[in-house]
């Protein structure tokens, strides 16, 4: 919803601007190779303006607890940076599945979605409409919070991305150490596959000197940890290696 309303009032005042959209909640150990990606996601966005670029982050395990994009035909792009088009999407899909979608170029789904905001307002309004009309007569009377209060909650990857593939593209992001901080747990796990080990985390172990790498693999023993909105932690022994397909 937030989304929609922001939207609203950036075409106000420029009607043919390209808009990102960056969830919080992600890590990404080299910086400036993510912003090389969404430069290129960018001039992609130039060049095909009906469209939606999303980032893919080239998996490194057969992760189950994170969506999945499986790209489809490669598209004349002239960026230079690989684009292909959106086959469909797969959320938490289980372990035999992932491997499956590692061997078949599948990709971690990173929320990343970079277009012309003319471009998401055609795909919200394909998808969503009713909510979106609402909130248009909310943000034109002053008034979101009543109609933040009446509207359902939108899953954006499940009610708008993956009922329009079409719209979308897809651009794959192998350089960047992409990582999702969504639960505590990741947090951790992501700091130990990278060495880094800040004084809050040192406390809370006991002040243990720095692990190395191999620190990141759970205990067989691991039990996994629910979060919120039915999200479990599960399979964290698979997030710990690197996946080699046969």
């Amino acid at each position: 919803m937030a989304i929609i309303a922001a939207l609203l009032q950036l075409l106000q005042y420029k009607p043919n601007a390209i808009v990102g959209i960056f969830p919080s909640d992600h890590y990404y150990a080299d910086d400036a190779a993510f912003t090389t990606t969404v430069k290129s996601a960018i001039s992609t966005s130039k060049r095909h303006h009906d469209s939606i670029v999303l980032i893919g982050a080239k998996p490194q395990w057969p992760e189950i607890e994170y969506g999945w994009i499986e790209p489809g035909p490669l598209v004349r792009n002239g960026s230079g940076a690989p684009v292909f088009t959106v086959s469909r999407f797969r959320e938490k899909p289980p372990l035999l599945e992932a491997c499956d979608l590692i061997r078949s170029g599948g990709l971690w789904n990173t929320f990343v979605a970079i277009g012309r905001a003319g471009a998401f307002m055609n795909l919200l309004a394909s998808t969503v409409m009713p909510a979106m009309t609402r909130i248009a007569e909310a943000v034109a009377h002053g008034d979101l919070r009543r109609a933040y209060g009446e509207i359902e909650t939108i899953d954006f990857s499940r009610d708008v991305l993956s009922r329009e593939p079409r719209s979308l593209l897809v651009m794959e992001d192998a350089a960047s150490g992409w990582a999702d901080l969504g639960h505590p747990e990741r947090v951790i796990s992501t700091l130990d596959r990278h060495q880094i080990e800040p004084r809050w985390l040192r406390e809370m172990r006991g002040a243990k000197p720095q692990l190395n790498p191999q620190a990141a693999i759970a205990p067989s023993n691991h039990r996994p940890v629910s979060r919120s909105r039915d999200r479990a932690v599960g399979g964290t022994y698979a997030r710990s290696r690197p996946f080699h397909p046969a």
